[in-house]
C-alpha cells in the first residue's frame, strides 16, 4: 500500500479537533515559532517530547537520536543546537533519557548489532568509565537504569562543552542545560538534579560524576 490512509485520516481528525478548540491556531502557528526549550531526547517512539511535558506544537524545539547522544562530530545535532540558541533564542536545553532504552541495553549486550554499534560505542565508553559501579549492581534492570542516568549526565556535559553553548556563556548570555529522565512505566519525568548555567558549573559536574577509566 503506497498511501497510508489511516495516518491521513488521523491527521485530518487531529487538525479538525485543534481548529475546533482554536480556529486561529494554525494561522498563528504558521507565522513563527517561539519555543523556550530545546529537547534532546531518544528516538524511541514511546517518548514523544511535546506530549509528556504537555506542550503544544511550537513550544518546544526537538532533536532526537538513538539513546539521546550528543557527539562533537555530529553536525546534525550541533546545527540543531546552534539554530535553537542563535535563531530561536531558546533559554533552556533539556537532555532527556529514559528507562527501558533499547540503545542503552544494546550497548552493553555481548552481541553484534551491525552499523549501530559504531554509534553505541559512545554509550560503551560511559559504561567503561563507571564499570565498577555498574557491575556492583545485582539486577540487570538496575544496571540499565543507572547507565541511562549516567548517559544523560555525560550528554549534558557534552552539550555544555560545545562551542555554541560556551560562546553564549562567554558573552554573558543566559542559557541553562538540564538533565532529566523519563520512566515509560508510569509516564513521569524525573529531574536528575543537573542544571548547568555557566562554565563554573561544568567543572563541578565533571568532578562529581567523572570516574577513572578501568581497562
Amino acid at each position: 500500500m503506497r498511501v497510508l490512509k489511516t495516518l491521513f485520516e488521523n491527521n485530518k481528525k487531529w487538525a479538525d479537533s485543534v481548529k475546533k478548540k482554536d480556529p486561529n491556531f494554525f494561522t498563528n502557528l504558521s507565522k513563527q515559532q517561539n519555543p523556550e526549550y530545546l529537547w534532546i531526547g531518544c528516538s524511541d517512539s514511546r517518548v514523544p517530547a511535546n506530549e509528556i511535558v504537555g506542550l503544544i506544537p511550537g513550544e518546544i524545539f526537538v532533536h532526537r537520536n538513538i539513546a539521546n547522544v550528543v557527539v562533537h562530530t555530529d553536525l546534525n545535532c550541533l546545527s540543531v543546537i546552534q539554530f535553537a540558541v542563535h535563531v530561536l533564542k531558546i533559554k533552556h536545553i533539556i537532555v532527556c533519557g529514559h528507562y527501558g532504552c533499547g540503545g542503552i541495553r544494546a550497548a552493553i549486550e555481548d552481541k553484534d548489532h551491525g552499523l549501530i554499534d559504531n554509534w553505541l560505542q559512545h554509550i560503551r565508553d560511559i559504561y567503561r568509565f563507571h564499570k565498577s559501579e555498574l557491575d556492583a549492581l545485582e539486577s540487570e534492570d538496575e544496571k540499565y537504569n543507572l547507565l541511562s542516568e549516567l548517559n544523560v549526565k555525560e550528554q549534558v556535559l557534552n552539550v555544555c562543552k560545545t562551542t555554541v553553548v560556551k560562546q553564549v556563556w562567554n558573552s554573558g548570555g543566559e542559557l541553562s542545560v538540564h538533565g532529566w529522565i523519563y520512566d515509560i512505566k508510569n509516564g513521569l519525568l524525573q529531574d536528575l538534579g543537573i542544571c548547568i548555567t555557566s562554565d563554573d558549573d561544568i567543572l563541578i559536574l565533571d568532578n562529581k560524576y567523572f570516574r577513572p577509566v578501568i581497562l
